[in-house]
């Protein structure tokens, strides 16, 4: 059913809108543009707190606000542009604002980008009449390590306070004291934290609140803007990096309406500057010696010819499509006896279920499953349900409370396993099948564990190995390399080569050690947690020569043909996978395709409920991955203190009738393996679960034993 029109008349000019649109639009829609500071669609209702954006409508003796006024039929609107009265209003309002602002644009990290500069320009008045000193405060003020505060530029448009209460829902960011000494701060003025911190740098129309790290590092004029995906999280936010003499100096968002709707986590934000990490690897490693390229690929060569057993290669689930195929490519083609071991369970069984992540926003009924936090797995999924949550839809837990609801979503966020088939069996039970607005999301743990199984499934087939043993081991990425799970296979291959970015734990020395790349340093394509795929693009050059190029040499000494560049591959893979769709086509904002052959019908299993169950005194303990980690954020000094804490999240059930309260220490074990942490207690958390880090886990998991910890274990 469309929207019912109505005539508005602006600026002498007649226009039909929906009934109910703001008058920004709606001049917007005219061709006009009414200047605004604190008006921001993404926050929720305008508040009409800067007055920049004021009106004269007829009928109305005083002044309005745009940003808070919809269009009625019949509406005359004169913007500053043809009324004397509108335009008195906005010099007048921009000299207000100017009275307290300092002067300081020379030297302002915002300016030459600042939306109070060019307005200034453009509608305020040529000169001042303020002779008096104006107010000053200290400054910056470190409201976090990532983002400093300068009050004295502030013009309290209240956009960071509004998206700290309405969007990401923390709380943590507020307007103190009144009238002419309100300030922006932090809650009981402690550090300002959260998985999405960053973004008020991004909303700040001026330059109060900066990022530290891009603070005195680039004019406007210096830089150039790359549009690209995050690499971090299965999301795939679509990211602008800026780039200035070969150097990332900052990572801004991208807006995609229907992936991240212009907001990108802190791990995405502020992590880049592991590309500059001291521990950065450079030049190739036989064992502990460094040799040069020709000699890596020769060696790499001959270990693999030498090979006495199978060949197995361990994904991290952070390489592109490409990179993924190629390899894939040269070590099955090219030797044959090969398998892989895949960073996690990819179920092609919900592309019968897609939908934008932009579809949870608009749910009657989001089902929310398993034990992990959304918001450690994929961040901005968190924020899509918590405005789904905010337009009114139910929150649950389980299907059984999904009832007559029209629009259903269900999110798997659990532990590995079968959990996309599971959410998509669940799915064809709901008949969620072709719905309008409904669908399944599996939150898969790497970022790009779907790419990755479509790129292998391509290359290889399912032969089965030769020989039990294990003649190279081949571990691609920082994740794979840091796996327990892979170095027990280490120790059991004849030989190790290791892809890594970074210097080894533990000091290890495989037999050959290969630098790697970053996601920001290469071409190629992502699928993130939707089936959308997406294209990353190189936005500087990498310290050691890219995957694909190496792999391509080393292909050739086994006759094997693989390009030595994205688009090549990708025309290789899109036409067994992605339709023959070509590598430019991908496009800056990638649409989610179709699965119009996709089937409904889902024959795998669920995943078995048949899992022990607590008995008395018992918890089953979930250990997670937490968002803040990994190789990338442990080289940023600025993301140490998101890291998480060492604690035990408890349900108030488990905790009240064992009279813990948060602060409490606790212990957890089984099998004369324990570990004692202080408890926190959370309200989300379903009976029965106790949730913890999982670095500070200490191996354990499942079903252990927990009570209150003695003095002496405390101590």
């Amino acid at each position: 059913m469309s929207a019912e029109l109505v005539k508005v008349k602006i600026d002498e000019r007649d226009v039909h809108v929906p009934k109910g649109t703001g008058i920004v639009e709606t001049a917007l829609a005219a061709g006009i543009e009414i200047p605004v500071f604190c008006y921001e669609p993404r926050l929720g209702a305008p508040v009409g707190a800067c007055r920049m954006c004021l009106v004269e409508v007829e009928g109305m003796p005083k002044l309005q606000t745009g940003c808070t006024l919809t269009a009625a039929d019949g509406m005359v609107v004169k913007t500053a542009r043809t009324s004397e009265k509108a335009a008195g209003g906005q010099k007048g309002t921009l000299e207000f604002i100017l009275v307290n602002h300092p002067l300081d644009c020379p030297v302002c990290d915002k300016g030459g980008e600042c939306p109070l500069q060019d307005l200034t320009f453009r509608y305020g008045p040529g000169n001042t009449r303020m002779t008096f000193e104006k107010a000053t405060f200290e400054k910056p003020i470190p409201i976090s390590p990532t983002i400093s505060l300068d009050r004295e530029r502030c013009i309290l448009c209240y956009r960071c306070t509004r998206f700290s209460s309405d969007v990401s829902e923390d709380g943590q960011l507020v307007a103190a004291n009144r009238g002419a000494m309100s300030v922006i701060t932090t809650f009981e003025d402690v550090p300002y934290t959260g998985a999405f911190t960053g973004n008020v740098t991004e909303l700040c129309p001026v330059g109060a609140l900066l990022p530290t790290q891009y603070r005195f590092e680039g004019r406007p004029w210096e830089i150039v803007d790359i549009p690209t995906v995050c690499g971090l999280c299965p999301v795939g936010c679509n990211v602008n990096a800026t780039v200035r003499e070969e150097k990332v100096k900052r990572i801004l968002s991208r807006n995609h309406f229907e992936v991240d709707e212009g907001w990108i986590c802190d791990k995405g934000r502020f992590a880049f500057t592991h590309l500059r990490a001291e521990d950065r690897l450079t030049a190739p490693r036989r064992r502990a010696h460094t040799i040069s390229w020709a000699d890596a690929i020769d060696e790499a060569e001959r270990l693999l010819r030498g090979a006495s057993g199978r060949i197995v290669t361990a994904l991290s689930g952070s390489e592109t499509v490409e990179q993924a195929y190629a390899l894939g490519k040269l070590l099955r083609a090219g030797l044959g006896s090969h398998e892989a071991v895949l960073p996690e369970e990819v179920s092609g069984a919900l592309d019968g279920y897609r939908l934008p992540l932009s579809a949870i926003r608009d749910a009657d009924a989001v089902v929310v499953l398993g034990d992990v936090p959304v918001v450690e797995r994929a961040p901005v999924v968190d924020l899509w349900i918590k405005a789904a949550r905010r337009n009114g839809a139910r929150i649950l837990d389980s299907v059984g409370g999904v009832g007559k609801a029209e629009r259903v979503v269900l999110i798997w966020s659990g532990p590995g396993g079968h959990g996309g088939a599971t959410v998509a069996k669940l799915a064809e039970e709901l008949v969620l099948a072709g719905r309008e607005g409904c669908g399944a999301f599996y939150l898969p743990e790497t970022p790009n564990g779907r790419g990755v199984a479509d790129a292998w499934a391509a290359c290889c087939d399912d032969e089965a190995p030769e020989s039990e043993s294990i003649g190279v081991l081949v571990i691609s990425g920082d994740e794979a390399a840091a796996n327990p799970d892979v170095r027990v296979l280490a120790e059991r291959a004849e030989a190790t080569i290791v892809i890594s970015m970074f210097e080894l734990e533990d000091g290890w020395s495989p037999d050959l050690l290969l630098p790697g790349t970053s996601y920001l340093e290469r071409d190629g394509t992502f699928v993130n947690l939707e089936g959308r795929l997406q294209r990353l693009r190189r936005t500087v050059t990498p310290p050691c020569p890219d995957e694909l190029e190496w792999i391509a040499e080393l292909a050739a000494r086994f006759e094997v043909d693989v390009a030595p560049y994205a688009a090549g591959v990708f025309g290789e893979v899109s036409a067994k996978v992605y339709g023959g769709l070509s590598f430019g086509e991908v496009g800056e904002r990638a649409p989610l395709r179709v699965y119009p052959d996709a089937a409904t019908r889902v024959d795998a299993p669920v995943q078995p409920e048949s899992t022990p169950k607590p008995g008395q005194g018992e918890v089953r303990l979930v250990a997670y991955k937490p968002l803040f980690s990994g190789a990338a954020v442990e080289r940023v000094a600025e993301l140490q203190f998101q890291r998480p804490q060492p604690e035990l999240e408890l349900s108030p059930e488990d905790a009240g009738w064992r009279g813990i309260e948060s602060g409490d220490l606790v212990t957890v074990g089984t099998n004369g393996s324990a570990i004692t942490l202080p408890a926190r207690i959370n309200r989300r958390l379903r009976k029965g679960v106790a949730r913890v880090a999982i670095e500070h886990a200490n191996g354990l998991g499942g079903v252990v034993q927990l009570s209150r910890a003695t003095d002496e274990v405390g101590a």
